[in-house]
């Protein structure tokens, strides 16, 4: 089977990340924070209003909560903006922007690159393959770590669910990628970790997909696709597609 497109999902396909929102001391140095840019909290309290307005911008969205994907259809910095803004202070984008990404760096355990990653999408665009980055992600989060980990430059087009105010599994995420790059459904493949969100919308649109199980897989049973693997191996993914 030759494909002419491919489209990865990131967190537990391409990256193997760790971050958690309730880490021991992350509340008191995001007070810390706030304090010196003169918006006084506590630590317990800022943590419950960060909480209470990220509900408030996700309501009705109906979001599974993956701690790996941070809120992906709303916009964190304009959270880290609010928190700002009820304490009286007019904060910026930047300022926002800035204290969101300390928040994501305070609140991470680790990120890496799984191995091969690199090697693999080197390899597809090496033989003529374009390669997409489709995840439910947030920008501002998202963009600093594809540098961090050293693929930034390895795709032709990175779409990220914040941009976008839509998540996978809507298939309207799926569509846009495929219609702005006029993507034949029938000569691509999407690689991903999580059968509900990755696997079943593409191949509702005609594509084919190669299902990875990752440490960070949701527990599900293994979805039909093209290529299932149990365990982490991009060197198997690189062989199915570049025969």
């Amino acid at each position: 089977m030759s494909f002419s497109d491919v489209i990865f999902d990131l967190y537990g396909t391409l990256i193997d990340i760790k971050t958690d929102e309730n880490a021991p001391g992350l509340w008191s140095e995001m007070a810390r924070i706030y304090g010196e840019n003169g918006a006084e909290y506590r630590g317990e309290e800022l943590k419950n209003r960060y909480f209470a307005t990220v509900a408030e911008m996700e309501r009705g969205r109906g979001l599974r909560n993956d701690a790996h994907e941070a809120h992906p259809e709303i916009e964190l910095q304009y959270v880290f903006q609010k928190l700002y803004q009820d304490r009286g202070v007019e904060a910026d984008m930047a300022l926002s922007v800035a204290t969101g990404q300390m928040f994501r760096e305070a609140s991470m355990e680790y990120i890496r690159l799984y191995p091969h990653a690199k090697e693999l999408l080197t390899a597809l665009r090496e033989h003529g393959k374009r390669v997409w980055l489709l995840s439910n992600a947030q920008a501002i989060f998202t963009r600093l770590e594809l540098r961090r980990v050293g693929i930034d430059g390895l795709f032709d087009g990175v779409y990220l669910s914040s941009d976008y105010g839509v998540k996978k599994p809507d298939r309207r995420f799926f569509e846009l990628l495929l219609r702005e790059r006029n993507i034949d459904p029938t000569r691509a493949v999407m690689v991903g970790n999580d059968g509900a969100c990755d696997i079943a919308p593409a191949r509702a649109l005609g594509l084919a997909a190669v299902y990875i199980r990752s440490n960070i897989s949701p527990q599900e049973p293994a979805p039909e696709a093209e290529l299932k693997l149990e365990s982490m191996d991009l060197k198997k993914v690189r062989s199915f597609l570049l025969p």
